[in-house]
């Protein structure tokens, strides 16, 4: 499995080189048979873009004969339920609220306002009892982040 997505890895980042406004965020080879091509963009990974990779991957995987078993290949973008990975999606949501599992357990939510190499620092909305709720801002090391996901509003 691991050569097939190391495999897979290059042959989109092959591809890519002709998009740069696209980029790699996760393959995946299931033991079902899917295989599984995660793309983002800065505006978003477009449906042209998820099938010209589609088109290209899957012709030189059947030409390299690199999975020998009955396979799926499925192309797109991460659903808005899914946890930013790279660096390159934090900064594509500067502005939007986000929801932050940390590694000793505790939950975080604000908007998302800066994004280092390193950390990320989100306003909070901190509830005071008896008071009108202030905002603080909040650095947060990407080493304490386990999980982070874009929230939907719709107020």
């Amino acid at each position: 499995m691991a050569n097939i997505e190391k495999r897979v890895t290059e042959l989109v980042e092959e591809k890519l080189a002709e998009l740069p406004e696209v980029f790699l965020v996760d393959v995946k080879m299931h033991a079902n048979g899917n295989l599984i091509i995660l793309l983002d963009g800065d505006k978003g990974a477009g449906i042209d873009a998820c099938a010209q990779v589609s088109r290209y991957v899957g012709f030189q995987l059947e030409e390299e004969n690199v999975i020998d078993t009955p396979y799926n290949l499925e192309v797109s973008s991460p659903g808005i339920d899914t946890p930013l990975k790279l660096n390159r999606q934090y900064v594509k949501n500067i502005g939007r609220s986000v929801g932050l599992k940390l590694a000793d357990g505790t939950k975080k939510e604000g908007k998302l306002t800066a994004v280092d190499a390193d950390k990320i620092t989100i306003t909070e909305q901190i509830k005071i009892k008896g008071k009108k709720a202030e905002e603080a801002e909040t650095v947060i090391p990407f080493d304490q982040i386990t999980e982070t996901k874009v929230l939907i509003s719709f107020k």
